[in-house]
């Protein structure tokens, strides 16, 4: 499909204030992504990258990581440590996440997986990193 964007459009999103604004600028025209979404979106998948996300108390971070990667792999892209002396990765599916809402009731309910040097790091993917070096 053909994807059309307007530079007018796209430059009166961005002088907007808040998400929320952009968001209702977005809705009301029935636009589901900005431009520089789209762009982003076909870049990373042109050069193979997905995204995962490490969590902290007070950050969150993305990070790259080429497509069909290992854990070990995608831990090392965080520092060659972690890859060295992987363990395992303790994993939160985005969308579990979202549906409910904090890591004590996805443990309740059986939604945090520990996966092995074996696992394919999949996009969106929130993992938690175990290690010793």
């Amino acid at each position: 499909m053909k994807k059309q964007f307007s530079a007018k459009l796209e430059s009166e999103i961005i002088l907007l204030d808040t998400d929320q604004e952009k968001t209702e600028f977005l809705e009301v025209l029935g636009i589901r992504e900005t431009a520089l979404e789209m762009l982003t979106k076909l870049c990373l998948k042109s050069l193979g990258l997905i995204s995962f996300f490490t969590v902290g108390k007070d950050e969150v971070k993305q990070w790259l990581v080429r497509k069909n990667s290992f854990a070990p792999v995608a831990a090392g892209v965080i520092h060659s440590d972690l890859q060295r002396g992987f363990i395992r990765a303790e994993v939160i599916k985005y969308n579990d996440l979202m549906e409910f809402g904090t890591e004590a009731e996805l443990k309740k309910n059986g939604k945090l997986y520990v996966q092995g040097k074996d696992y394919i790091v999949n996009d969106g993917d929130i993992l938690n990193i175990r290690f010793k070096v």
